[in-house]
């Protein structure tokens, strides 16, 4: 029996930490920690975290039993370990349960680590031997793109979407072949821009000021980007990060949502030149525990997330964003309910790198730092470019005959902004067909069974959900109280604004966004493509304010404004 014992931090409700024996009889080393281990607890097997050494406790000494190893080296180390032990006292949650957060599902389940290479494709001899001859179609195309040299994945993405077929077919005959790629230096990458990319991006004098002041930072600094809305925010992010590139440093980026992040990944992608890494609910397991491993292992240099990369190994951090530092999904409300963006200024803080909270209407915590000088308060009063601020007009619409929530007024002005070749959003907080469901001869409106909360109406009148518990089911026929028919929904919805404006404007696409038809990946980002740049409508919930880059946009209406 060894003096000292492994201290196992398991995901478990509990605030203590199991005592396990080393494999092979080894001695229990403090290099242990941080490493994941698979030990048997009772009757079942699980996977956990060394959180520290030490003398077992005496009850239970003769019955250890020994952990299986599932890596050489600590996954957990350094600033990250310290960072998340904070997190643990500061919410009073088991450390064990702290470090499954912070895991990617994948590793949390005990799944080796996995390859990190970045891929691409080349054509093979066959390949340029045959490509004058082949036929017209997406294989050649591909051949074509790949005659110029190596592609990378992520760049096939970008230029030949669903690429993956066609390079299959390339595959079985042998034309192309895959290749683990190196990239370039970061630094060499991001010390040198061409003139036209310099004339492309160049700052203006409020966007100068605010990157100068976060290029100065020698170490960890708190940054407060005040910024009206299209005053170019993203573009000072992108300063940074290219700064933080070249000192050859990783950077850290969060997003509120996962609809914001396929824009902002090719954005990232054409200005920096070089793999983005994402983390986020929309990726399956596996690509989830990649991005994370390339993190830890320092090869992915920038990483765009929602709220669980705020856990994100960095190694070489050089800068933190958190972009729309106000937006409440910032805030777990299940589980270990952390806040990633005030965990993120903790890391900064341990990993002495700056941090910019970006936000066109900051929350008042963040206000009052920047106040009594906790952070820098950088504001662009301006928008960036030839931008305007919108004319607001309001419509009273007391009297006036609606039609699925819309006035007359409205309708007019939606076809105008059609007619001239422009886009249209219809902004409207409350998914689903209509609010409520009410009998008009005696008053009885639908209630939700579990939580006793009003049901809305969904399927154009078919079926009723509570939106407080998820609770469904299918609409009466007639009324329960009085057996009446005067069934009606109340209110409208996305849905039933959807259902109005295709029968009203048939000539047009109309495309409505809400979480019931964005649940599968890539979905959100999949409309837009769907609308493309031709006049159209998107019909859509909270989902469509978050900042999204819609530039043939000339007509926006929030449907019920004093509702909000």
């Amino acid at each position: 029996m060894t003096d000292a014992v492994l201290k196992v931090a398991l995901p478990l409700p509990l605030p203590r930490l199991f005592d396990y024996l080393p494999a092979d009889g080894a001695a229990a080393d403090a290099a242990d920690i941080g490493r994941r281990v698979r030990v048997a607890f009772g009757n079942r097997g699980m996977c956990g975290v060394v959180a520290a050494t030490g003398p077992a406790e005496a009850a239970h000494a003769d019955a250890l039993k020994p952990v299986e190893w599932l890596e050489p080296e600590p996954l957990f180390s350094g600033e990250l370990l310290a960072s998340l032990r904070w997190l643990a006292r500061y919410l009073h949650a088991p450390l064990g349960e702290v470090l499954a957060t912070a895991l990617p599902a994948a590793l949390r389940r005990g799944e080796p680590l996995p390859d990190t290479h970045a891929w691409g494709w080349c054509l093979t001899e066959a390949g340029a031997t045959a490509l004058p001859a082949m036929r017209i179609g997406r294989p050649r195309v591909l051949a074509q793109l790949l005659a110029g040299g190596r592609r990378d994945e992520d760049q096939l993405d970008a230029l030949e979407p669903g690429w993956r077929t066609a390079m299959r077919t390339l595959l079985h005959r042998g034309l192309v072949e895959r290749v683990a790629l190196t990239f370039p230096s970061p630094a060499l990458r991001a010390s040198s821009p061409t003139r036209r990319e310099e004339k492309a991006f160049a700052l203006n004098a409020e966007q100068q000021a605010a990157a100068d002041a976060i290029r100065a930072a020698g170490g960890f600094a708190a940054f407060l980007l005040d910024g009206v809305t299209g005053s170019g925010k993203t573009e000072v992010y992108l300063d940074a990060i290219s700064d933080c590139l070249a000192r050859g440093r990783q950077a850290l980026v969060l997003v509120p949502e996962i609809g914001l992040t396929p824009q902002l990944l090719a954005r990232f992608r054409a200005r920096l030149g070089m793999p983005v890494h994402a983390l986020h609910s929309g990726l399956n397991d596996g690509e989830r525990a990649t991005a994370w491993t390339a993190a830890w292992r320092g090869e992915a240099r920038v990483i765009v997330g929602t709220r669980s990369a705020v856990f994100t190994p960095l190694p070489d951090a050089g800068l933190i964003v958190v972009d729309e530092e106000h937006d409440a999904s910032y805030k777990q409300q299940d589980g270990i309910r952390y806040h990633a963006r005030d965990f993120a200024l903790v890391r900064a803080r341990e990993l002495g790198v700056p941090i910019v909270l970006g936000s066109a209407t900051p929350s008042l915590e963040s206000l009052h730092n920047a106040q009594t000088g906790r952070f820098e308060h950088l504001r662009l009063h301006k928008r960036a470019g030839e931008a305007q601020p919108p004319t607001v007009r309001v419509l009273d619409v007391r009297k006036r005959p609606l039609q699925a929530g819309l006035s007359p007024e409205l309708l007019v002005a939606v076809r105008a902004a059609l007619d001239a070749d422009g886009q249209v959003l219809l902004f409207r907080n409350r998914r689903g067909y209509a609010p409520a469901l009410l009998c008009h001869d005696c008053g009885w409106s639908a209630q939700c069974r579990r939580c006793d909360r009003p049901m809305t109406v969904h399927a154009h009148g078919r079926r009723l959900q509570c939106h407080h518990c998820g609770f469904r089911q299918a609409a009466p026929p007639a009324c329960p109280d009085c057996a009446s028919l005067a069934l009606q929904p109340q209110g409208s919805g996305t849905e039933r604004i959807e259902e109005f404006l295709v029968e009203r404007f048939a000539d047009v696409p109309v495309l409505r966004i809400d979480r019931g038809n964005t649940r599968r990946r890539d979905a959100l980002q999949k409309h837009f493509e769907e609308l493309g740049s031709r006049p159209g409508i998107l019909v859509g919930t909270q989902m469509l304010a978050k900042g999204h880059d819609l530039p043939n946009l000339t007509l926006v209406a929030i449907v019920g404004v004093d509702e909000g």
